[in-house]
């Protein structure tokens, strides 16, 4: 049985429909990725599976119940975690005040400290930053803190919505290492990336969207392969 399936939903921004019958499904310990050009709906979908917005139609599944019934912090406290683009952190706030406030669900915050280990342990910089305001920390440092915040709801599945986006390419190395490092501690990784090479590189498997469809899906290495997908996002 799939951890995460997405049973053909349809999401629609007011009037405008965004996605057309998305069906897709990710397994325990896998690491899953959704390429795409801008637009495609890769955001829509981790919206719709977070339950930020609501599927018209269709159903989500997790660990075998449905959830797009469900509020966010349900959601959340089911274990299926959102990383947003961006990071969004409380950019007055120190580096431990923004790694609390993801462990402000029932699931994860009787385990706090646990998970601040956990996330000292795979991200060791943010020991090192704990007292620093968020704003004073570089683009690298601020997506580290971004994804720890995330470890800090204790994830059965962590979906990361462009971790890379506007890093210098050493930064962008750390990034998918430590992607690598959480996959390998246990969590399973939906991620949402433009950087195609390094994504699927990394990936057991990948869904290709085009204007809210899915188009093709395949192991990361038959879509590294596939002409189309190098022709069309590596420029080869």
């Amino acid at each position: 049985m799939s951890l995460l399936e997405i049973k053909n939903i349809n999401c629609f921004y007011g009037d405008v429909q965004v996605i057309y019958d998305v069906s897709m499904h990710v397994n325990e310990g896998e690491i899953i990725s959704m390429i795409g050009a801008n637009g495609a709906g890769k955001s829509t979908i981790l919206k719709c599976i977070s339950g930020l917005i609501r599927a018209q139609s269709g159903e989500i599944y997790f660990d075998g119940a449905p959830i797009h019934h469900l509020r966010p912090e349900q959601i959340v406290d089911r274990g299926v975690v959102h990383v947003p683009e961006g990071r969004r952190l409380f950019t007055l706030m120190t580096v431990k005040e923004n790694l609390e406030v993801g462990a402000h669900n029932p699931r994860a915050h009787p385990h706090m400290k646990e998970g601040f280990d956990a996330v000292h342990a795979l991200l060791p910089r943010l020991k090192e930053r704990e007292g620093q305001l968020a704003a004073t920390l570089s683009g690298g440092e601020q997506q580290m803190v971004a994804i720890g915040r995330g470890m800090m709801a204790r994830p059965k599945i962590l979906m990361l919505d462009e971790p890379s986006l506007g890093l210098a390419p050493v930064l962008i190395k750390e990034i998918f290492q430590t992607i690598k490092k959480i996959a390998d501690r246990g969590t399973t990784v939906l991620l949402v990336e433009q950087d195609v090479q390094h994504s699927l590189s990394l990936s057991s498997r990948g869904y290709v969207l085009e204007h809210g469809r899915v188009v093709q899906e395949g192991t990361g290495k038959e879509l590294l392969d596939n002409p189309q997908i190098r022709e069309a996002y590596l420029g080869i």
